[in-house]
């Protein structure tokens, strides 16, 4: 599990390997991962939308930006906790993502919290180091 708190906003994400939506022979490698949001501050904040920064083992890097996480733009009191589930195809057996989400309170202030930086790796994959 991977942890960031940005302004007493904490969100975990736990990745995991989908081997049966994978095809390795075909450059074809998913992971699907699991965010929970939980709101530890004394304000409401909606979730508005997303960034996401996804790298390959190859150092390709894609972006992502949108309006909320999969089709909601969640409002979150205080000592609520969000959780969704998405998934992440690669064309390596490796990567990594990592992002933020932008907040917005009840009075209007915006801020963005960190999504923390998660790796996605392959079952049994050989690491080589240089």
């Amino acid at each position: 599990m991977y942890r960031a708190l940005t302004r007493d906003i904490e969100v975990s994400v736990e990745p995991y390997y989908l081997a049966e939506q994978s095809d390795p022979e075909d450059n074809r490698y998913v992971w699907g991962y699991r965010v929970v949001i939980t709101n530890h501050s004394s304000s409401s904040v909606r979730l508005v939308s997303r960034y996401w920064n996804i790298t390959d083992q190859n150092g390709q890097v894609d972006e992502v930006n949108g309006p909320g996480v999969v089709g909601d733009q969640p409002r979150l009191t205080p000592g609520e906790t969000y959780e969704y589930s998405s998934g992440c195809p690669l064309d390596t057996p490796s990567g990594m993502m990592f992002g933020h989400y932008n907040m917005v309170t009840d009075q209007g202030e915006s801020f963005d919290v960190a999504i923390p930086a998660f790796s996605l790796d392959t079952p049994n994959l050989r690491r080589v180091l240089n």
